[in-house]
């Protein structure tokens, strides 16, 4: 099963989309903003994906941390931590396929992901 995490409005997550959808890979679109996100499911993804690509520290939500908040993410103890209080920190879209993670949407690395 192909899962696809991120929000809706989000302009990376938007481009993923349209590309499984263009190339009709079935997948199932999980909102983390309705649906949240679980210590279990955020583990899942540090086994493929280091804590330091999946949090987005470029975004809004990081920028808007205080300075002390954001040193003290430094491990994946303490990112798990940060994206259960905030899931919209995380690096949108996480792509659940085969049993690996991959985050964010490069259209060359879809395209090697699912041969096509």
């Amino acid at each position: 099963m192909t899962t696809l995490y991120g929000i809706p409005n989000c302009d990376q997550v938007k481009k993923a989309r349209a590309w499984l959808e263009t190339n009709k890979i079935d997948y199932v679109f999980h909102d983390f903003k309705k649906a949240g996100i679980e210590r279990g499911l955020i583990a899942t993804w540090l086994r493929d994906v280091a804590w330091d690509v999946l949090v987005n520290r470029k975004g809004t939500t990081w920028r808007a941390l205080p300075d002390e908040r954001k040193a003290a993410i430094a491990d994946d103890a303490s990112a798990t931590a940060l994206m259960l209080e905030a899931p919209s920190v995380v690096k949108r879209p996480v792509l659940h396929v085969g049993g690996r993670t991959h985050v964010g949407f490069d259209e060359q690395r879809y395209r090697e992901i699912f041969q096509r």
